[in-house]
Protein backbone atom coordinates (compact mmCIF):
# COMPACT_ATOMS: atom_id res chain seq x y z
CA UNK A 1 0.00 0.00 0.00
CA UNK A 2 1.29 3.74 -0.25
CA UNK A 3 3.18 5.15 1.78
CA UNK A 4 0.27 6.36 4.20
CA UNK A 5 0.15 5.85 7.99
CA UNK A 6 -2.42 4.52 9.52
CA UNK A 7 -3.65 7.72 10.86
CA UNK A 8 -3.71 9.57 7.88
CA UNK A 9 -5.28 6.67 5.92
CA UNK A 10 -8.06 6.70 8.99
CA UNK A 11 -8.79 10.88 8.40
CA UNK A 12 -8.86 10.13 4.54
CA UNK A 13 -11.43 7.44 4.70
CA UNK A 14 -13.90 8.89 7.19
CA UNK A 15 -13.76 12.26 5.40
CA UNK A 16 -14.12 9.91 1.70
CA UNK A 17 -17.34 8.55 3.22
CA UNK A 18 -18.48 11.84 4.73
CA UNK A 19 -18.38 13.46 1.63
CA UNK A 20 -19.72 10.54 -0.69
CA UNK A 21 -22.84 10.72 0.75
CA UNK A 22 -24.79 8.26 -1.84
CA UNK A 23 -24.91 4.62 -0.78
CA UNK A 24 -23.04 2.07 -2.76
CA UNK A 25 -26.38 1.27 -3.95
CA UNK A 26 -27.65 4.65 -4.77
CA UNK A 27 -24.40 5.48 -6.50
CA UNK A 28 -24.72 1.99 -9.04
CA UNK A 29 -28.45 3.16 -9.33
CA UNK A 30 -27.36 6.74 -10.59
CA UNK A 31 -24.43 5.45 -12.53
CA UNK A 32 -26.82 3.35 -14.54
CA UNK A 33 -29.46 6.18 -14.96
CA UNK A 34 -26.94 9.01 -16.15
CA UNK A 35 -25.34 6.39 -18.89
CA UNK A 36 -29.35 5.32 -20.22
CA UNK A 37 -29.89 7.01 -23.59
CA UNK A 38 -32.94 6.71 -25.69
CA UNK A 39 -31.93 3.87 -28.28
CA UNK A 40 -28.86 1.76 -25.84
CA UNK A 41 -27.97 1.34 -22.29
CA UNK A 42 -24.31 0.78 -20.72
CA UNK A 43 -23.79 -2.84 -19.64
CA UNK A 44 -24.22 -2.45 -15.57
CA UNK A 45 -20.93 -3.04 -14.86
CA UNK A 46 -19.57 -0.31 -17.91
CA UNK A 47 -22.42 1.94 -16.65
CA UNK A 48 -21.37 6.15 -15.64
CA UNK A 49 -17.68 7.27 -15.93
CA UNK A 50 -14.57 5.24 -14.78
CA UNK A 51 -13.93 7.43 -12.08
CA UNK A 52 -17.86 6.58 -10.75
CA UNK A 53 -17.41 3.02 -11.11
CA UNK A 54 -13.85 3.15 -8.62
CA UNK A 55 -15.84 5.16 -6.20
CA UNK A 56 -18.42 2.84 -6.51
CA UNK A 57 -16.01 -0.19 -6.31
CA UNK A 58 -14.59 1.52 -3.32
CA UNK A 59 -17.41 1.77 -1.61
CA UNK A 60 -17.81 -2.01 -1.46
CA UNK A 61 -14.15 -2.30 0.00
CA UNK A 62 -12.95 -2.94 3.14
CA UNK A 63 -10.57 -0.12 4.28
CA UNK A 64 -7.65 -3.03 4.42
CA UNK A 65 -8.10 -3.91 1.49
CA UNK A 66 -7.48 -0.57 -0.12
CA UNK A 67 -4.99 -0.07 -3.34
CA UNK A 68 -2.68 2.35 -4.19
CA UNK A 69 -4.81 3.55 -6.85
CA UNK A 70 -7.93 3.67 -4.27
CA UNK A 71 -6.21 5.57 -2.21
CA UNK A 72 -5.31 8.52 -4.68
CA UNK A 73 -9.00 7.91 -6.09
CA UNK A 74 -10.06 9.18 -2.57
CA UNK A 75 -7.92 11.91 -2.18
CA UNK A 76 -9.10 13.25 -5.45
CA UNK A 77 -12.55 12.51 -5.28
CA UNK A 78 -12.46 14.90 -1.75
CA UNK A 79 -10.45 17.38 -3.23
CA UNK A 80 -12.92 17.76 -5.93
CA UNK A 81 -16.27 17.95 -4.31
CA UNK A 82 -14.68 20.01 -1.52
CA UNK A 83 -13.85 22.41 -4.79
CA UNK A 84 -16.76 21.96 -6.31
CA UNK A 85 -19.34 22.83 -3.45
CA UNK A 86 -17.02 25.86 -2.48
CA UNK A 87 -17.46 27.20 -6.05
CA UNK A 88 -21.03 26.13 -6.72
CA UNK A 89 -22.62 25.99 -10.27
CA UNK A 90 -20.50 28.60 -11.72
CA UNK A 91 -22.12 29.69 -14.17
CA UNK A 92 -23.02 25.89 -15.41
CA UNK A 93 -26.57 24.75 -14.62
CA UNK A 94 -27.51 24.04 -11.52
CA UNK A 95 -28.73 20.35 -12.57
CA UNK A 96 -25.61 19.57 -14.77
CA UNK A 97 -23.26 20.78 -11.62
CA UNK A 98 -25.74 18.45 -9.43
CA UNK A 99 -25.14 15.35 -12.10
CA UNK A 100 -21.70 15.79 -12.04
CA UNK A 101 -20.98 15.75 -8.21
CA UNK A 102 -23.49 12.79 -7.64
CA UNK A 103 -21.41 10.92 -10.13
CA UNK A 104 -18.53 11.21 -7.47
CA UNK A 105 -20.94 9.74 -5.15
CA UNK A 106 -22.09 13.71 -3.13
CA UNK A 107 -25.29 14.35 -3.69
CA UNK A 108 -25.32 18.30 -2.98
CA UNK A 109 -29.13 18.35 -2.15
CA UNK A 110 -28.59 15.85 0.54
CA UNK A 111 -28.19 17.28 4.42
CA UNK A 112 -24.78 16.76 6.24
Amino acid sequence: MADIEAPELERLWDEFHRIVNMTSHELGAWLRISSAGERTEALPDRSGSEQGRHVLAVLQKRRVDLTDDDIRLMEEVVGTVRTELEEGPDGAPEADWRHRLMSLGHDPLRSG
